[in-house]
């Protein structure tokens, strides 16, 4: 293997697990080549597609490689389908592997692995691909979640960045309960609680489990006349995030209506700074997906959404 070129910077994605452990990774990688760790940085979509990449060289990962990363001395380790081709940067691609299992290949041929972070690497990866059919897929799902409910930097601050600590760690059994009372609890009431947002994507109401386990299950069962089902949250500072979720491929293309990405059954996007609450992001999902069918009552965002609540009956 070639040498990797010393990066200004770690860029890695910041809403999930897999982003978490590629990032910090990478970082234990750039310490031990090149004597002290690269400053890393952690991104959502929206704010990623702003970011000018003015560093001379820089190291991505589970970010989509894109023809403004094509450059010389950047290094781009990731999953997600590209119709992109590297001509100057130096991409490691593989869609069969989560960003966290590439990272951590390089960790291993410079003599970074111990069994801590054998485990971690293969539970992230179980839960970042969605392998349901992996005997620990719910485990991995937990693991998961810690990034999800505790937020990325939170996380980071609660190790100390040490990825190791993360296994077995106390916040799992928090996971573990909210797993086995929520979950079935939650899909009961969000079952009966779907928002038509166009006619292939329905939002579903969730009030208490997990939403990614909630929507896959709505999808397998086939609840729903829709083919793509989403959720969205509001975080602390009115930011609105939404996620995607499909069996057939046709999530990726709506995340990326809204300059979101990921991968083509599981994506998601931020939407503009100007939604700040659910009824501002419903409005203006309808309006950008589907504005043949928008009309707006003139009241305000929530009385559209109450004049056209279609709740799942039986």
């Amino acid at each position: 293997m070639s040498a990797l070129p010393k990066p200004e910077v770690i860029l890695t994605h910041e809403s999930d697990l897999d982003g978490y452990v590629a990032g910090l990774l990478l970082q234990r990688l750039s310490e031990k080549l090149f004597g002290a760790p690269v400053r890393l940085e952690a991104w959502n979509y929206v704010a990623w597609q702003k970011r000018e990449p003015i560093e001379k060289s820089a190291w991505v990962t589970d970010l989509t490689f894109e023809s403004r990363l094509d450059q010389h001395g950047w290094v781009v380790i990731d999953h997600h389908q590209t119709t992109t081709a590297a001509q100057h940067a130096r991409l490691i691609h593989n869609t069969e592997k989560s960003a966290g299992l590439l990272c951590y290949d390089l960790c291993r041929e410079h003599g970074l692995a111990n069994a801590e972070l054998d485990r971690l690497v293969h539970l992230s990866n179980i839960a970042d691909l969605f392998l349901e059919d992996a005997p620990e897929f719910p485990l991995a799902l937990d693991y998961a979640n810690l990034v999800k409910i505790y937020g990325f930097w939170n996380l980071h601050a609660i190790t100390g960045g040490r990825l190791e600590t993360l296994i077995d760690h106390p916040l799992l059994e928090v996971m573990t309960v909210k797993r086995r009372v929520e979950d079935p609890i939650g899909y009961e009431w969000s079952k009966g609680n779907i928002l038509r947002i166009s006619p292939t994507l329905g939002l579903v109401n969730t009030t208490v489990g997990n939403p990614n386990l909630i929507v896959h299950r709505l999808l397998v069962e086939k609840t729903t006349p829709y083919p793509v089902l989403m959720t969205l949250y509001v975080k602390a500072n009115r930011t609105v995030v939404v996620s995607f979720r499909s069996q057939n491929g046709e999530a990726l293309p709506i995340a990326r209506q809204l300059q979101g990405g990921g991968h083509e059954n599981a994506c998601g996007a931020t939407l503009p700074r100007s939604v700040q609450n659910e009824g501002d992001a419903i409005e203006y999902l309808r309006r950008t997906l589907d504005p043949a069918a928008f009309k707006p009552t003139g009241l305000n965002p929530m009385a559209d959404l109450l004049s056209s609540f279609e709740p799942k009956s039986g």
